[in-house]
């Protein structure tokens, strides 16, 4: 099980009316958005260059769970 959850992130593009191609606009690759789709980490940069895009917190990006 991941500890982390990407989740948050598809509530808040919709939310904001984001869409994978905007982030792909704006300078994040197909192979980090297929990361997170998988669940994978990212890097610190990419958190921050998401939460740039989608004028969000870390918070709204990512959620940690228990095992």
């Amino acid at each position: 099980m991941n500890i982390i959850s990407y989740e948050p992130l598809w509530e808040t593009m919709k939310r904001n009316d984001i869409s994978q191609y905007a982030l792909l606009k704006h300078g994040i690759d197909n192979k980090t958005l297929d990361s997170i789709k998988k669940g994978k980490n990212i890097t610190l940069l990419t958190l921050e260059k998401l939460c740039n895009i989608i004028g969000c917190t870390p918070n709204d990006i990512i959620r940690f769970e228990k095992e």
